[in-house]
């Protein structure tokens, strides 16, 4: 098969999937929650077995234990939060108006540093900046509600996930070697040899950020309520939670956390430089710690085509999207890499002489 027709081949598989997705995007949220648990508890499975274990008690047993703790983390901690983001979006207009009111009772001090101009210039960016976060948080809120699932959706994905994950963990092994015995005999190690690049990009899409998702999130609501900041645990989770888009979690916790601290704490501005300093620490330790030992260089990601590939997926497809962005991005990057190695194999770019060129980008 020439190098083109491989080309159209995989093109048109990847548009045919995309296809898929979209027309089946509103039922898919239980089978894409239940696809990427049954991929991260397959080795603890596959260990269990190892201890001679049969396959369907270790899955019932795995399964049984994560949701044993899903169950206790959602009794003890999601109430909690959930009253908190609530009152948090009660109160953030609240908050943006007692900023205002600090800004017109400093505008005496701008005036003498800054000139009446600039001043007054500063003063209604300001409150152009506030005015917009209102209106952001409220559209972002009337969309989350009029998102949100409805009973029998939120019942059907807490029955479904379950069952979807049970059995996709007892036949997991097999399912692999079924599509494995599929493969095209001539290109089978080949094949193989980008499937296995594909695990390793995806296992460190979700295994490593994952980890450090938690981390931070831990971090950031511990340390924010330590301090004392009001909604810390909120904003904390939101600020870690939001850390899998790069710099996103950052941005959006320093200004919600300095904002609040400012009207909660001034004229006590050492623990307004508390709070941001949490941030900067986090940035730090995500940057320099977390992420090099955690994910590595198994993604290889630019953080422009995974923010690219969040905006897109989710734009097609919502919160299922949102999901299915990041293992989507390390196929893509996977893939293009593959592609882009092949091209340089090829007579196309090696031209008559046969002159190899340089190394190969990253996607």
């Amino acid at each position: 098969m020439s190098l083109r027709n491989q080309v159209l081949i995989w093109i048109g598989s990847f548009l045919v999937l995309i296809a898929l997705l979209w027309l089946f995007r509103g039922i898919l949220l239980p089978f894409v929650v239940g696809a990427a648990l049954a991929y991260l508890l397959n080795p603890l499975v596959n260990q269990l077995q190892h201890w001679r274990f049969n396959r369907g008690w270790a899955t019932a047993v795995v399964l049984a234990v994560v949701v044993a703790v899903i169950v206790g983390l959602f009794y003890m901690v999601v109430p909690l939060v959930v009253q908190q983001v609530g009152d948090l979006i009660q109160r953030l207009p609240g908050y943006a108006a007692d900023l205002q009111v600090l800004a017109r009772r400093w505008a005496p001090e701008l005036n003498e540093w800054l000139g009446p101009q600039r001043a007054a210039q500063v003063e209604a960016s300001v409150n152009d900046m506030l005015g917009q976060l209102v209106g952001l948080v409220g559209v972002i809120t009337g969309e989350v509600v009029a998102s949100g699932m409805t009973l029998i959706n939120a019942f059907g994905f807490l029955v479904f996930t379950p069952v979807v994950t049970f059995y996709l963990l007892l036949d997991w092994e097999a399912m692999v070697r079924g599509l494995e015995s599929l493969l095209p005999r001539d290109h089978k190690g080949e094949i193989n040899s980008v499937l296995r690049d594909i695990d390793s990009a995806i296992g460190g899409a979700i295994r490593g950020q994952g980890g450090v998702v938690l981390i931070l999130t831990a971090f950031y609501a511990t340390a924010l309520t330590a301090v004392g900041l009001n909604f810390g645990l909120a904003i904390g989770l939101i600020a870690g939670l939001f850390s899998f888009v790069p710099f996103v979690g950052f941005a959006i916790g320093l200004v919600l956390s300095i904002g609040i601290a400012i009207v909660q704490f001034w004229p006590e501005w050492w623990f307004v430089a508390i709070v941001a300093a949490i941030y900067f620490v986090g940035q730090f330790v995500e940057g320099n710690i977390l992420y090099p030992k955690l994910v590595g260089s198994t993604i290889n990601i630019n953080p422009v085509w995974m923010m690219f590939a969040l905006l897109a997926l989710g734009a097609l497809f919502g919160f299922v999207g949102l999901l299915l962005a990041v293992p989507m991005a390390a196929i893509g990057s996977v893939l293009v890499r593959y592609g882009v190695r092949k091209y340089k194999e090829s007579s196309l770019y090696r031209g008559q002489n046969g002159h190899a060129g340089g190394g190969t980008p990253t996607a």
